[in-house]
């Protein structure tokens, strides 16, 4: 994670509304630009760019922070709806949405130190960028496209329940000369908008 983002996320809790909106874009740029970069052979698929909504994407950038942390962006920026989240996922979570058009995930460990994705990240990695995720119409032929085009392999082998009444699969995408991201792939239940 870039040395900036640090502070970024410690802005995220500010009381002024201004700093946190740049703080916010700041990491929305630096996690966009990473999925961009690993996913930009996608678009070049004219189905797969239809589903992904190529024309107005809806991304959101994931982040991952420590409970205190997560407590504080929340207060911050006025208490925002947590997210139903399955019972047996590792996270609790909530959306901030800023005028600019960016849209940020703020995650966190139900059981900090645990086996959970977010548990595992926040030990391996500490806060940061830990998710990308694009909204699609349907996230199993999203995920069929990717494995049969693009002999790409989805995490689970099934889409599973998501927050909010989403239906989601992740894929870990190299990112050409920086490591890794990992896609989020979600198709919203229509009744509840993800993101």
């Amino acid at each position: 994670m870039p040395s900036a983002l640090p502070n970024a996320i410690a802005e995220l809790s500010s009381l002024e509304a201004s700093v946190r909106e740049r703080a916010a874009a700041e990491i929305y740029q630096a996690g966009r630009s990473r999925a961009e970069r690993a996913i930009a052979a996608w678009w070049s698929d004219e189905e797969l760019s239809r589903l992904l909504l190529a024309q107005k994407r809806e991304l959101t950038v994931g982040l991952a922070v420590l409970r205190e942390t997560f407590a504080k962006i929340r207060t911050a920026n006025g208490v925002p709806r947590l997210a139903e989240v399955p019972s047996d996922q590792d996270a609790e979570e909530f959306e901030l949405h800023f005028s600019s058009g960016v849209s940020l995930d703020i995650l966190t460990s139900r059981a900090p130190g645990g086996d959970g994705a977010i548990a595992r990240y926040l030990e391996k990695f500490g806060e940061g960028v830990q998710q990308v995720e694009f909204r699609t119409l349907d996230v199993e032929k999203s995920t069929q496209i990717l494995k049969e085009k693009f002999k790409i392999s989805a995490i689970h082998s099934e889409a599973r329940a998501g927050a909010d009444g989403t239906k989601v699969n992740f894929f870990l995408i190299p990112v050409p000369d920086a490591g890794k991201v990992l896609i989020e792939l979600y198709q919203s239940s229509g009744k509840t908008e993800k993101g």
